[in-house]
């Protein structure tokens, strides 16, 4: 999943597509874990497959100066979650983290990530064919900002983005506004900084 050409991009701070090496990707061999922890001692993968035991998979760092740990769960499937346990060189810190690369997590407050995949069924061919027409850049335009985690709850709990999408964009649409900005999507420590 790491090449050299990825190592000389890493090291040179240029790598724009680092969630293609880093985080967790399904293969036919299992799922391939990689974490940047360039201060650890020892790096594991603990989840639902193992019992969030810290022994049961180990990465192992790359020899190239990177500090990048990887290695392959052959248990670990689709849906399950995970976190790293990161043992520091210093002062025997331990901590498990979620992958700060990861595509999926769990909804607040649990914090762990969740192994998937990127594949999905597209359905929008028509929409695609005519969005020239509809997005004209000298049309009128009315722009929707929204935090999706805090615009709509059901029972006080928060809806994944497959529930919100569907309610959002009829709302958005019965609004009439023509675009839709997204604040921050990704997992933050304190949900009411909206990613700030």
């Amino acid at each position: 999943m790491h090449n050299d050409t990825d190592t000389y991009l890493f090291r040179e701070g240029t790598h724009s597509r680092l969630h293609d090496t880093l985080g967790c990707h399904l293969g036919d061999d299992g799922a391939h874990f990689a974490v940047w922890a360039p201060n650890a001692e020892s790096v594991s993968v603990i989840g639902d497959w193992n019992g969030w035991s810290a022994d049961a998979d180990p990465l192992a760092v790359r020899h190239d100066g990177t500090g990048i740990w990887s290695g392959v769960v052959r248990q670990a499937q689709r849906g399950q979650t995970y976190k790293y346990r990161i043992h520091s060189r210093h002062r025997g810190y331990v901590v498990d983290k979620a992958d700060p690369f990861a595509i999926c997590a769990e909804s607040p407050p649990a914090t762990a990530s969740r192994i998937w995949s990127l594949e999905h069924p597209w359905g929008d061919a028509q929409w695609m064919a005519e969005r020239g027409a509809r997005n004209a850049l000298d049309a009128p335009m009315s722009v929707y900002e929204v935090h999706l985690g805090s615009w709509r709850r059901k029972d006080g709990e928060f809806l994944g983005y497959r529930e919100l999408g569907h309610h959002h964009a009829a709302y958005a649409s019965q609004m009439r506004f023509t675009h839709v900005e997204l604040m921050p999507v990704t997992a933050h420590p304190f949900y009411g900084s909206w990613g700030y």
